[in-house]
């Protein structure tokens, strides 16, 4: 598929996730159209959110309707934010991440969501608004042209999002760009440990699902580091085995939607990885 095409699909079948989350979104509804993996992913948040590495005093304290259930990580976690810094959410969504970071740099702070999705950046304004966030702007736009001036970030954030831009290096050089001298990024994402078979590869709801358009781990990790970034490492990586995807309600989704490409269910035994990578912007 080509750019265009790619961001395309990926701005439809999540804006309508967007609009869905607000009533239905179980399987038998987003799953209709938005593809089964986010599908699946989008009806069971609160689960998902524990999963990936969320408390549930985290999820109690943003507003209702920002967890989506569509990371892969914590980034906030492990990002030790301060009071006071400027932060900024690469595919900030409906605002979940960007709101656990408003509690963290409080009033003298100043969290910015970027997304492409206009669904996604109105439901996270309005999620702003209703929960009366002061310190929270959302802006659209594509993060291979990053809507924010120049080293004015101090904290990069991003939740298994930039496996799904087409160009990473250009999306790493713009993080760099906006970050101040000794700003840090810290990133959960997916990554793969091995080619993917071309029938995933070539797969929409794959793509969408943040499997096709993943990058294989040492060239994920080589475009951050020629973007500029120092001390880039891998300071947590949980890799998806055959077992874990028989049992999880997702795994299974992933699963069953091989059966109809011929690929075997081996195949796709430590194929990807969830990552969270950390990188500093040098002084």
């Amino acid at each position: 598929m080509k750019e265009h095409d790619i961001k395309k699909v990926v701005r439809e079948n999540y804006g309508r996730v967007a609009k869905q989350s607000g009533s239905c979104c179980g399987s038998s509804c987003c799953g209709q159209t938005s593809g089964p993996l986010i599908a699946e992913y989008a009806s069971r948040p609160r689960e998902v959110g524990l999963e990936v590495g969320y408390t549930e005093e985290e999820m109690q304290s943003v507003p209702s309707g920002s967890n989506l259930g569509l990371g892969c990580g914590n980034p906030t976690a492990l990002a030790s934010i301060k009071e006071g810094e400027t932060v900024l959410d690469l595919g900030s969504g409906a605002g979940f991440d960007c709101f656990l970071a408003a509690n963290k740099v409080g009033p003298k702070g100043k969290v910015i969501g970027v997304d492409m999705t206009p669904e996604m950046t109105e439901k996270a304004r309005a999620n702003a608004t209703k929960a009366g966030y002061k310190n929270v702007e959302f802006r659209q736009g594509e993060l291979e042209r990053l809507p924010v001036d120049d080293g004015t970030i101090d904290l990069i954030i991003s939740n298994c999002v930039i496996n799904l831009v087409p160009d990473k290096e250009k999306a790493f050089q713009e993080a760099f760009r906006v970050l101040r001298p000794g700003g840090r990024l810290m990133v959960s994402d997916m990554v793969l440990l091995k080619e993917l078979p071309k029938a995933i590869r070539e797969s929409i709801d794959a793509y969408v699902g943040c499997i096709a358009g993943a990058e294989l781990k040492g060239r994920y990790l080589e475009a951050i580091k020629s973007a500029g970034f120092k001390s880039v490492s891998v300071i947590d990586e949980s890799v998806v085995t055959l077992d874990y995807l028989a049992s999880d309600p997702i795994g299974q989704v992933i699963l069953k939607h091989m059966k109809g490409t011929g690929i075997q269910p081996n195949e796709a035994d430590r194929l990807v990885a969830s990552v969270k990578v950390r990188g500093i912007k040098p002084t």
